[in-house]
């Protein structure tokens, strides 16, 4: 239920702080902080009607924030978390209804546009070991699982035709594209983006952020001493999958970081990529590294297509940081800003 009168005082602070609000993140649900989450970050995943109801809900709440002739987007989980589930069956069977469950979201999109003449789209974010885990798995699923379902049933349900109701579900379904997850799957920005731009599929939101990352070599005293580094960043609130690249151009994926850390003597790894989100205005951390060259480079993009209006910067591992590279929490949100502003100025 939403609370009309906390948000109408919401909106009257937002309009004498000359603020308004665009977009939401709604993959979190309950507390994220000072408890442990790991996993259940995904709870509760898209085969359940309560993501369904929470999902809806913060698209109620938008609707009534967002301002006249800007679209607004939910950013979500990948539909679900893959090592819940121990089959194929049973894989299969939670996409299925995961897919039937954002398209009940996307039907609402479509009642709340006819009706208000918003647009708002739920943009799906992939993230490692999610059902959607990279860019090439959410295309694949947009095209083959979403659309394949939705088409017909949105066709049917509104009495239009399936060209009709497949520009409906591309209006109100996106990707979310956040920039950590991305590097940390080592794949090509400008790949991802020229074969959304050919599936007609949209970007609704950039999320800017950064992975940590280490370059190894074969010396085992090196090793080891990267080891102890990213022993630092290993806390028990978050899940901080990593993914090696291997000698061979194959990839080593480790569910979380003590698993990455009892394999780091690992001969045919040549780098680490850990899904720490640290600030983006940092590039060096001693041995380690962020993908900070990741987030200029969609950035660049960005500035030549304007992929989309909507750009996040997506750090919330300050409580978890490791106490030396922490700053006072304000000053650590206007660096990032001011950082990104800098990234995308013409002078750059």
């Amino acid at each position: 239920m939403i609370k009309e009168a906390e948000l109408e005082q919401f909106k009257e602070w937002l309009k004498e702080n000359n603020a308004y609000v665009f977009t939401i993140n709604g993959f979190p649900y309950g507390g994220f902080h000072n408890t442990r989450v790991k996993d259940h970050v995904h709870t509760p995943d898209w085969t359940t009607n309560d993501r369904v109801e929470y999902t809806i809900r913060l698209f109620d709440i938008l609707a009534k924030l967002l301002p006249d002739k800007i679209d607004g987007g939910v950013s979500t989980s990948p539909l679900s978390y893959k090592y819940w589930f121990s089959t194929l069956e049973e894989l299969s069977a939670a996409k299925e209804k995961a897919t039937q469950n954002v398209l009940k979201v996307t039907r609402h999109l479509i009642d709340i546009k006819k009706t208000t003449g918003k647009i708002l789209h739920l943009d799906l974010e992939p993230e490692p070991d999610g059902f959607l885990e990279t860019g090439a798995e959410f295309i694949d699923w947009f095209q083959k699982d979403l659309l394949t379902a939705g088409t017909k049933q949105i066709a049917g349900e509104l009495s239009v035709s399936d060209d009709e109701a497949e520009k409906m579900i591309k209006t109100h379904v996106s990707l979310c594209y956040d920039i950590c997850h991305f590097a940390i799957g080592y794949e090509s920005h400008e790949k991802i983006i020229d074969l959304l731009e050919k599936e007609d599929i949209k970007i609704g939101k950039i999320q800017i952020s950064a992975a940590l990352k280490a370059v190894m070599n074969s010396n085992i005293s090196f090793r080891s001493d990267i080891k102890q580094a990213f022993e630092r960043f290993n806390e028990a609130t978050y899940l901080h999958q990593v993914v090696a690249a291997k000698n061979d151009s194959g990839f080593l994926r480790y569910r979380d970081l003590p698993q990455a850390l009892d394999d780091v003597e690992n001969p045919s790894v040549k780098e680490w990529r850990a899904h720490f989100h640290v600030p983006v205005f940092e590039k060096d951390f001693g041995l380690l590294q962020s993908t900070q060259d990741e987030i200029c480079n969609v950035l660049d993009i960005q500035k030549k297509k304007a992929l989309t209006p909507h750009l996040e910067v997506e750090t919330y591992t300050w409580d978890v940081t490791p106490e030396a590279l922490r700053l006072p929490l304000q000053k650590s949100i206007s660096r990032e800003l001011l950082w990104v502003m800098d990234q995308l100025s013409d002078t750059k």
